[in-house]
């Protein structure tokens, strides 16, 4: 089989399942284009090399450049694929231009509130050094950066690039965050890795999670019926989730100061100051030799 007949038969598929993705935003700008907006947000902890102080705003001035530049091209290709009601007032490439500047311009605030996530992380984890150690070494910090930039160009309505942002981070730190969710300030996730956030959760301030949480709709057998409907559930302030607890549905609501305990399925909203727990999950100890069994006097 020769190259013209491999063609021949890649072009009469693409006939037969017609999808060109070549004029979407590409998945590589995206990519570097996040991982540039992580050097601006934390400037020297994502950096190869080192910067000198007298050289610092020369550095930022030209990533800020380029970054503007690559976000400005995957922007106007988004627009293109799927353009907002208030474009047809202006052109594809104003209107790229105009949003670009509108991300980059919370930049600054953004970082104001990562502040006190990593507040959070540090002043929750004992294991924790410093800051500094969970800036470079907390994937969780990565994940809330991008999510926090990607939420602003969700509320914009910028198709794609939002959640190309957020999968991004999933693929690094394995933390869903969905660039929809709402996430309140001094928010952390310890260890962080097989936690999912859906895209209509509101998440308020103070609240601490650990890994494998799920923040997930009820059913999602209606499929896009339920576009745009409020699907996951709300966690008011001052909130502790542990490890692998499930809370579903768009009408659940974690009450402020509550406690939601480990493997937890919780499917209802319950009130301020509650403990919620999973009860009745008995373990069995078996001795591997003489196979007896030694049932402990208590649950989880």
């Amino acid at each position: 089989m020769d190259n013209r007949e491999l063609v021949e038969r890649l072009l009469r598929s693409y006939q037969v399942n017609p999808r060109d993705g070549q004029n979407l935003p590409s998945r590589h700008a995206v990519g570097r284009i996040t991982s540039d907006l992580l050097r601006l947000l934390f400037p020297g902890f994502f950096d190869d090399s080192a910067t000198a102080p007298t050289s610092a705003g020369r550095a930022t001035s030209e990533l800020l450049d380029e970054t503007a530049n690559r976000l400005t091209r995957e922007i106007t290709r988004s627009l293109i694929y799927a353009p907002p009601p208030e474009l047809k007032r202006q052109g594809v490439g104003a209107a790229a231009q105009h949003l670009t500047i509108e991300i980059l311009r919370r930049l600054a605030d953004i970082r104001g509130i990562l502040a006190t996530d990593i507040e959070a992380a540090f002043n929750g984890d004992p294991a924790a050094l410093s800051q500094d150690e969970v800036i470079v070494s907390y994937p969780f910090v990565e994940t809330i950066a991008v999510q926090r930039v990607a939420h602003e160009m969700y509320l914009r309505e910028i198709a794609l690039i939002p959640r190309m942002m957020t999968e991004w981070a999933h693929s690094r730190s394995g933390m869903d965050l969905h660039p929809g969710a709402q996430i309140g300030s001094y928010f952390f996730v310890d260890h962080c890795t097989g936690t999912v956030v859906g895209e209509t959760s509101v998440i308020g301030s103070h609240v601490k999670m650990y890994q494998g949480v799920g923040l997930v709709a009820r059913s999602l057998a209606a499929g896009q019926q339920l576009r745009g409907k409020k699907r996951h559930p709300t966690i008011a302030d001052n909130v502790t989730i542990y490890a692998g607890a499930t809370i579903v549905g768009g009408d659940t609501v974690v009450g402020e100061g509550s406690t939601i305990g480990a493997s937890a399925f919780l499917t209802h909203s319950v009130p301020p100051n509650s403990l919620v727990l999973a009860e009745d999950v008995r373990v069995r100890v078996i001795n591997k030799d003489r196979h007896d069994v030694f049932e402990p006097d208590w649950t989880i």
